[in-house]
């Protein structure tokens, strides 16, 4: 059975190299390391058929050989990211300890000639050799297992460099913030937010700068977001230019770690993978909003908006865009934040950030752990307390009141009355070319046309379907009648004109007169 042993890109604690030379804290990057690489992979690819432990007492080699253990075994960490191991036996492990053992109490193992004895009868009951029993017993353990195949994704300069990357992430898990900049910054903070992490940006002399809070600082410190934390550098290390400052709790002692382009890249052209949304909350209110056929577009990641000295992104955006065409609404924009596993100081400073954004429409959705709603409410933002999910129906009420404004708004600049030109055209349509939502003509009169379901048709077209049609015709007949005309809707307009379709099964339907 193949075992693939597929290990995080971060390095495990006890791997960390690092120097706190000068009371900071450096990383212990290779530079000019491919060769030790290269020997690694070798060894690796040299060991395939072999079990694990003669891999592991190769790999110790070549620890005494090399200057550095610890550098050897976080290479080694990596290559086996891409090792499979198997376990290779004549009978599963399973079957023949559980034989084995049975034979063993009927026997009364004490000496060696009654544990041949044993494994005889273990034999005999699986049809094969006591030699395949005993070699069975205990195949499935670790360094019994056989390496399979090793296929690298890195050559040994890549290698080098994805050792480096690994080893920064390792070195971060201990930060309590990180302080980055980067020439892409768009795509920095879109990565902070999928990935969830608590963040803020703050506007400094250099520029901005993106501030989030690592690991240490949580109460609690959770893989989870060790994990994403970790994730975020290599993220950072695709854009050309950026550095990195990062306080670190060193066992009690804050260091400081300062990182850039160029101690840190991505090794070769691998897309890097990063998690759209958190797990479920922003998500599935994504999916369900969407498939609303609102009069709002959602937007993800909305531009940043000025608050104060610092600058806030909102997780999502709703424009009011009536009709087919969003460019064609009236601008107007509601934005939404979502508040969800946040540390007190970081809601604290959400808060304030809250107080400082003027002009600005925005709903926050509160996790009624956080117990901060009246808070919100007091900053003269609207809150939606959630539990798990955040509710699609809560949001829809919120945009309502902004909504019965803007119809309100809109419905002053139309005139009582509309004339279309063309004979058959549908609300969307006309509502469309207003800029409005399709509510916004209910008290519309339009004089030209009759109002048949959602559409407008001229008086002389349902003359001239009135004359066409009769009792008995099978719809299948009549559809090229509506469609010469561009009407849709048949069954709103075969009502206007008195018929109703009786279905005959799955034959098809035929016009009657309406009872």
């Amino acid at each position: 059975m193949p075992v693939g042993r597929r290990l995080p890109t971060v390095l495990t604690k006890d791997l960390l190299r690092v120097s706190r030379a000068g009371g900071g804290y450096h990383p212990g990057f290779v530079d000019d390391r491919a060769d030790l690489a290269a020997r690694v992979i070798g060894v690796f690819q040299g060991h395939v058929g072999h079990s694990r432990a003669r891999l592991d007492e190769a790999l110790d080699d070549l620890e005494r050989d090399a200057d550095d253990f610890k550098l050897v075994r976080g290479l080694a960490s990596l290559v086996e990211r891409d090792a499979t191991f198997e376990t290779r036996t004549p009978v599963d492990p399973e079957r023949a300890r559980r034989a084995a053992f049975e034979a063993g109490e009927a026997v009364g193992v004490v000496t060696g000639g009654e544990r041949q004895r044993a494994l005889g009868r273990a034999a005999e009951h699986l049809d094969t050799s006591p030699d395949a029993v005993e070699d069975s017993l205990y195949a499935d353990l670790d360094d019994r297992q056989v390496l399979a195949a090793v296929d690298p994704r890195w050559d040994p300069d890549q290698l080098c460099t994805q050792y480096n990357l690994s080893l920064a992430q390792t070195a971060l898990f201990d930060a309590t913030e990180v302080r980055v900049r980067s020439s892409d910054p768009r795509a920095l903070v879109s990565a902070v937010k999928r990935l969830r992490l608590m963040y803020e940006i703050r506007d400094t002399d250099r520029g901005r700068e993106v501030v989030v809070t690592g690991p240490d600082r949580l109460f609690r410190r959770t893989r989870r977001y060790g994990t994403r934390f970790a994730r975020l550098l290599r993220s950072v290390a695709t854009a050309s230019e950026w550095s990195l400052e990062a306080t670190i709790d060193d066992r009690g002692t804050e260091r400081t770690l300062t990182l850039s382009d160029a101690d840190v890249s991505v090794p070769g052209v691998e897309p890097v993978a990063e998690v759209s949304y958190d797990s479920g909350v922003e998500a599935e209110f994504a999916t369900r909003f969407s498939s609303l056929d609102l009069d709002w577009a959602l937007v993800r990641e909305p531009e940043p908006l000025a608050a104060g000295a610092r600058v806030a992104i909102p997780d999502f955006a709703f424009d009011w865009a009536p009709g087919s065409d969003p460019s064609a609404g009236r601008s107007f924009r509601v934005y939404f934040e979502i508040m969800g596993f946040w540390t007190p100081e970081y809601v604290e400073k959400k808060l304030g950030q809250l107080a400082d954004l003027e002009d600005v429409e925005l709903l926050v959705a509160v996790d009624e752990s956080l117990g901060v709603g009246e808070e919100i409410e007091a900053r003269d933002h609207r809150a939606i307390p959630y539990s798990g999910t955040v509710r699609v129906k809560d949001v829809r009420d919120a945009l309502r009141r902004y909504e019965d404004e803007l119809l309100a708004e809109a419905r002053t600049d139309l005139p009582e009355q509309l004339r279309p030109d063309r004979d058959v055209v549908t609300l969307a349509e006309v509502a469309a070319d207003h800029g409005v939502s399709e509510r916004t003509l209910d008290d519309v009169q339009f004089p030209d046309h009759e109002r048949v379901g959602r559409t407008l048709v001229r008086e002389r077209v349902l003359e001239a379907l009135a004359a066409d049609l009769e009792p008995g015709l099978s719809l299948s007949a009549a559809e090229p009648l509506f469609e010469e005309h561009g009407i849709d809707d048949e069954s709103s307009v075969l009502s206007a004109l008195g018929y109703a379709v009786e279905w005959e099964g799955l034959s098809g339907g035929t016009i009657r007169e309406r009872q």
